[in-house]
């Protein structure tokens, strides 16, 4: 018998934490991912909703339909400002992956009338 009895157990124990390792990372990124993607859908469509506001009624409701729309997405807004005709919006969504922090992931849009 040599020394090496048992080393296959330490090996496959190893391989099996280097794995659940790699699951919990490639989880948690596609988690953010997910947030990010659906805040920048939520920031999208906020700022559409408020460019068509100030197109056909008026800048006055524009920040506040941006946040309707927003929140109806699952986001907050952050910021919602207007240049002009064009209208900029920042969305926050906070999300979490399992026992962990809480994580925000933002996006921005503009939208405004065609030149």
């Amino acid at each position: 018998m040599t020394g090496e009895r048992g080393s296959g157990t330490v090996w496959v124990l190893a391989m099996s934490m280097v794995v659940g390792v790699a699951t919990l990372a490639g989880g948690s990124w596609g988690v953010a991912a997910t947030a990010r993607h659906r805040a920048e859908v939520a920031a999208d469509l906020a700022a559409l909703a408020a460019a068509g506001e100030v197109t056909w009624g008026g800048g006055e409701q524009a920040c506040a339909t941006a946040a309707r729309i927003a929140t109806e997405n699952g986001s907050q807004l952050d910021r919602c400002g207007l240049v002009g005709d064009v209208v900029e919006i920042r969305v926050r969504r906070t999300f979490r992956f399992g026992g962990l922090p809480a994580r925000t992931s933002f996006a921005s849009a503009r939208a405004g009338p065609a030149p």
